[in-house]
């Protein structure tokens, strides 16, 4: 069950990123059939491999294992974290305005 779910959770990365498994695979230097069961649930990656494609993915730990982890707090960051990479910098610079404004407001 949490093999599939961190496949899953992979695959939604790599697809977020316009990759391809082949792509990936070769980035992490490994062989994309394993990718492929990765992704399925069937192989669990070591502990050297699951680094590897976080960092290809430019995601943290904690977004691939956000289903799994029993904090929901981890996959709200992370979401958070991934909708902020996404924007402009001058959405950027809008929401850190936003941010400050509302957080004055908020501060006794």
């Amino acid at each position: 069950m949490e093999s599939r779910l961190l496949g899953e959770q992979i695959r939604t990365a790599r697809k977020q990123r316009g990759m391809t498994a082949e792509k990936l695979a070769e980035a992490c230097n490994i062989d994309a059939a394993y990718l492929r069961q990765i992704e399925c649930g069937m192989k669990t990656p070591s502990l050297s491999t699951f680094i590897i494609l976080c960092r290809e993915l430019r995601v943290s730990p904690a977004f691939l294992l956000s289903t799994i982890l029993p904090e929901p707090e981890y996959a709200e960051r992370d979401n958070l974290h991934e909708l902020y990479r996404t924007l402009t910098p001058e959405q950027k610079d809008l929401l850190k305005t936003l941010l400050t404004t509302i957080s004055s407001h908020l501060t006794p």
